[in-house]
C-alpha cells in the first residue's frame, strides 16, 4: 500500500521533470513544443465540437422522449429469459451512448436499491467494464476522418452486452 502511495505522489511530478530534462538535454525548445501541443489540442476540440454536441443532444432526446424505456420494454422478455434484472437493462443501454447519463441512472439505482445491494453492486461493476461505445466512435472516428464504422459498432454492441452478463456473475460471484 505504501508503494501505491509512493507511486501516486511521485510519478506525475517525475514524468513532467523528465519530459522537460530530456528536451534540455537535447536542446529542445520546451515553451514552444509546449504551446503547439496546446494549439493543437484545441484544434482537436474545435473539430470534434459539433460531434460531441449534436451526440448529447440526441442522448436526451433519447431519454427524455421515452424512447429509451420503450427500448427496454421490447427487450424484456428477452431479458426476463437470461435473468436481467430490469433496473439495469436501461443502464446498459445508455452506458453505450453516454457516460454522464448512465451515471445519472446509476444514482437512480443507487437511491432505489442501495449501493450494497445486488443490482447496485452489478450496477457499478458494468460502468467499470465498459466503454461508451457511440460517443468513442463519434469521436475518435471523426477525430482521424473515419466514415465507414464496419464491424466496430456490431463488436461494440456485442461487448456490452457481455459486459453486463460478466457484471451479474462477477457481483452473484462476491454477494454469496
Amino acid at each position: 500500500m505504501h508503494f501505491f502511495n509512493f507511486l501516486s505522489v511521485f510519478l506525475i511530478p517525475f514524468v513532467i521533470f523528465y519530459i522537460i530534462a530530456d528536451a534540455l538535454l537535447y536542446k529542445k525548445p520546451v515553451f514552444e513544443l509546449f504551446t503547439d501541443g496546446g494549439k493543437q489540442g484545441i484544434q482537436t476540440v474545435a473539430e470534434i465540437a459539433p460531434t460531441i454536441i449534436g451526440l448529447i443532444v440526441a442522448i436526451g432526446i433519447f431519454r427524455n422522449s421515452g424512447a429509451l424505456d420503450l427500448l427496454c420494454s421490447l427487450l424484456s422478455p428477452i431479458t426476463n429469459f437470461l435473468h436481467i434484472p430490469a433496473a439495469l437493462l436501461p443502464l446498459s443501454i445508455l452506458k453505450t451512448l453516454s457516460a454522464s447519463g448512465a451515471n445519472g441512472l446509476l444514482f437512480d439505482i443507487f437511491k432505489t436499491y442501495g449501493t450494497d445491494s445486488y443490482i447496485g453492486f452489478t450496477a457499478s461493476i458494468l460502468l467499470s467494464c465498459t466503454e461508451t461505445l457511440f460517443y468513442t466512435v463519434s469521436v475518435y472516428f471523426m477525430s482521424v476522418h473515419i466514415k465507414k464504422t464496419r464491424w466496430t459498432v456490431p463488436a461494440g454492441i456485442l461487448i456490452a452486452f457481455l459486459s453486463l452478463v460478466i457484471s451479474l456473475r462477477i457481483a452473484r460471484f462476491f454477494s454469496m
